[in-house]
């Protein structure tokens, strides 16, 4: 069985359990209600400093992060793993609410173990409004490339940074934000 079917196959079944406990109304209901709480996109020229955050393969150096209520921070995210990762800030419900999306993503063949399929991102985007992955507060990101988020913190939710790729937020690829006055 070569890497490849193994992980989709894996991936699957683990998904499948947590998507079976989980209404599909209350995951869409999810991402919306805490949207605004979670920040907004921010200007390089406001951020207060550069966090520069490492992905290896199931965990994120630092592990954790605090950021002063109201900051703009710079991050660059660099995947030092061997598989694709996501650097994704959102609340616990909008991670869980985004995981169908990247389901489907692999389903299209979107995400490869070690690549991103972008002519498969394309098509998923033109046929389902979905594929790209051009979030504001996320970075997709193939082994051995950096990308960078430009965010401030305006909210009080309960933040987390993770990756959304199947299987990587259940195996512990997942960090907190603490946010601070």
């Amino acid at each position: 069985m070569n890497v490849k079917i193994f992980i989709q196959a894996t991936c699957s079944i683990a998904f499948s359990a947590i998507i079976g406990a989980t209404s599909s109304t209350a995951m869409a209901d999810a991402g919306h209600s805490t949207a605004k709480l979670i920040g907004q996109p921010g200007k390089v020229a406001d951020a207060t400093r550069t966090v520069e955050v490492t992905m290896y393969d199931n965990y994120y150096e630092p592990e954790n992060l605090t950021i002063k209520e109201g900051e703009t921070v710079r991050f660059v995210v660099r995947n030092a793993g061997g598989f694709v990762h996501e650097f994704n800030i959102a609340s616990p419900d909008m991670h869980k609410a985004h995981g169908p999306e990247m389901m489907m993503m692999l389903e299209h063949g979107v995400l490869e173990p070690d690549r991103i399929n972008w002519d498969a991102a394309k098509k998923m985007q033109a046929s389902m409004g979905h594929g790209m992955h051009n979030d504001p507060n996320s970075v997709l990101l193939e082994p051995g490339k950096t990308g960078e988020i430009i965010w401030t913190f305006t909210g009080r939710a309960t933040l987390e940074f993770a990756c959304n790729v199947p299987g990587h937020y259940e195996a512990g690829m997942v960090g907190q934000v603490k946010l601070t006055d």
